[in-house]
């Protein structure tokens, strides 16, 4: 019988829940939590952005980082989520793999993911329930679980 893997999660909070088949409740496997995510960016940040001389005149300007430092660790959760994901994966943990996650979140993962973890992904669905209940949750999800 396929194991199924549920994971629901945003920038700054996840859930791996697990479905034995295709009825049953969902069982919490593990819940991840990223705080810096939920900070401001001027917590983030240790100290305001340098400045700069324009190439050509008297100007100066401040000088801004490419990636705010929110972004920044929002990438660094689905970095770790993508890594715990392929251990997995070698482990045979699962065999099926459900996401559900914000939608700009959802973005970040695939883009974090290996190919061996995104060749078992079954479904995507781009909501945010991480803080859904997992009998809510699995509601949400295709009925041939």
């Amino acid at each position: 019988m396929a194991i199924s893997w549920i994971l629901a999660a945003d920038s700054a909070y996840a859930k791996i829940l697990r479905a034995d088949n295709r009825v049953g409740p969902l069982e919490p496997i593990e819940e991840l939590e990223h705080p810096e995510s939920r900070m401001k960016n001027s917590e983030l940040n240790s100290d305001q952005p340098g400045r700069a001389f324009d190439s050509a005149g008297q100007g100066r300007h401040a000088m801004e980082n490419e990636v705010d430092a929110k972004k920044e660790e929002s990438i660094r959760f689905a970095k770790h989520l993508a890594e715990k994901l392929r251990q997995a994966a070698i482990d045979k943990a699962f065999d099926k793999l459900y996401i559900l996650a914000a939608p700009a979140f959802l973005g970040e993962l695939r883009d974090c993911m290996a190919g061996s973890v995104k060749s078992l992904v079954a479904g995507e669905i781009a909501k945010d329930v991480v803080k859904q209940t997992p009998e809510e949750i699995r509601k949400k999800l295709p009925d041939f679980l």
